[in-house]
């Protein structure tokens, strides 16, 4: 019976979101490819609270979550933004993202959708704002910015229009996919199988609740739309509103890998200001709507997962939610199978026959780098695009576990770390190198 009431609920949540986050996913290609991040750059420089105020209002809507915005954030510091501009970003766009608010509009109301990117602003604002004042190094002068694009782009409109729903659909759902499968698992487990008794005690100390939720949420890894029904479970189960908008906020945007990474590359008065206006503004804007707000804005928009209560499913929420497994399943598939690109099957030495070529024992030069820094496929994609785009480059090999690229062709060894760098990695040097012309 247990098992049969955890498959309602978690088919519940699917059907919930499914529209949504499809929608989410369709938006977040269109700004990949019509939103660049070197015209992002641009506006980002200089001191003062604009760049930083621009910087949050960019991240909104970028569906990253805290791995993934890292390369995006360096990669934008590099081309001329200011350190804290670059922080803002950092802060806002894990914690949101198109997909995300259309998320948390389906499950937990318009209230909860409307202040969710209202404080991501209000955060990363201030904490952009405070690594200015302490690092005078922060502005940067608009004249040092790289020229190049990150990567290519199709020329006419429909071939735009094309990329957009190839990312958001294939490339997006890759990325998130995984951490959006675990919330989904975890708001059931929690719905079926976690006591409500133990909930209705900690609610009647929200200010306690919050903070335990602190210690929980910011080591914890989740992205922006995979912590709503986790939040959405908590509070059928009894957790005050408050309580499950620190999770929301918390969880998404820091978490210990992240927290390193931040530091080596935008140091430790960065660091500390980006994990405390984190922590400062969940718990801020959870005490409002706990202590400040009518309770009755923040009833969840799905008010129960209980099994009888789901005898009537739509159609339509039907179908986005077989077409959002469907690719699911597909970027699980394309994933497994990524490691088989490399003619070698993923290994470092690497020899690939040139095509068309009288003497077969004639190799294509192979090379393979150590990348340190990625941590999630959004960060393997991003690494081959970069790399694919170089002149010469025939075929590229992220791994990784490994952190290695293997580059297929005669490409220079500068150009690979001059990609890399400009991608927001850090290049660790060439570990091999293999055939000639």
């Amino acid at each position: 019976m247990d098992f049969t009431h955890f498959l309602y609920s978690l088919l519940a949540i699917v059907n919930a979101m499914s529209p949504y986050v499809l929608l989410g996913f369709l938006v977040a290609g269109l700004l990949h490819v019509f939103v660049r991040p070197e015209v992002m750059a641009r506006h980002l420089a200089g001191g003062g609270w604009k760049p930083v105020v621009k910087a949050a209002l960019f991240g909104i809507p970028l569906p990253l979550c805290s791995c993934g915005v890292l390369p995006a954030a360096v990669a934008l510091r590099r081309r001329g933004a200011s350190k804290g501009a670059a922080t803002s970003f950092l802060i806002a766009t894990p914690q949101t993202g198109v997909d995300s608010i259309a998320a948390t509009y389906s499950l937990l109301g318009l209230p909860f959708a409307i202040i969710r990117p209202i404080a991501a602003l209000f955060g990363a604002a201030a904490g952009g704002m405070a690594v200015d004042r302490a690092d005078k190094e922060g502005a940067t002068d608009p004249a040092a910015f790289e020229t190049e694009a990150a990567d290519a782009m199709p020329g006419t409109f429909w071939g735009k229009l094309a990329e957009a729903v190839r990312y958001g659909m294939v490339d997006m759902v890759a990325y998130v996919g995984k951490w959006l499968v675990i919330g989904l698992v975890v708001a059931a487990i929690i719905t079926v199988f976690v006591p409500d008794e133990l909930f209705v005690r900690l609610s009647a100390y929200p200010v306690i609740a919050m903070l335990l939720m602190v210690l929980v949420a910011v080591p914890m890894y989740v992205c922006a739309t995979g912590s709503i029904p986790i939040a959405l479970s908590l509070m059928l189960k009894g957790l005050t509103p408050g309580v499950a908008f620190v999770l929301l906020m918390a969880g998404p945007a820091a978490n210990f890998a992240s927290v390193m990474v931040i530091g080596r590359a935008m140091g430790r008065k960065a660091t500390a200001v980006y994990v405390g206006s984190v922590v400062l503004t969940a718990l801020l804007f959870g005490m409002v709507i706990d202590y400040l707000l009518p309770a009755s804005w923040f009833l969840p928009a799905v008010t129960s997962l209980d099994p009888a209560c789901h005898h009537g499913v739509g159609i339509f929420e039907s179908l986005c939610s077989v077409l959002l497994a469907g690719l699911l399943v597909y970027a699980a598939v394309r994933n497994r199978g990524h490691k088989k690109a490399c003619h070698c099957g993923g290994h470092d030495e690497c020899f690939v026959v040139k095509e068309n070529q009288t003497n077969e024992k004639d190799m294509i030069p192979t090379n393979t780098y150590k990348i340190d820094g990625m941590a999630c496929a959004h960060c393997r994609m991003t690494v081959e695009k970069a790399l694919s785009a170089l002149p010469g480059a025939l075929e590229v090999s992220v791994d990784l576990s490994k952190g290695t690229a293997t580059v297929v062709g005669a490409v220079d060894e500068a150009a690979v770390e001059k990609a890399v760098l400009l991608a927001g990695f850090t290049f660790g040097g060439g570990l091999n190198s293999f055939g000639g012309e």
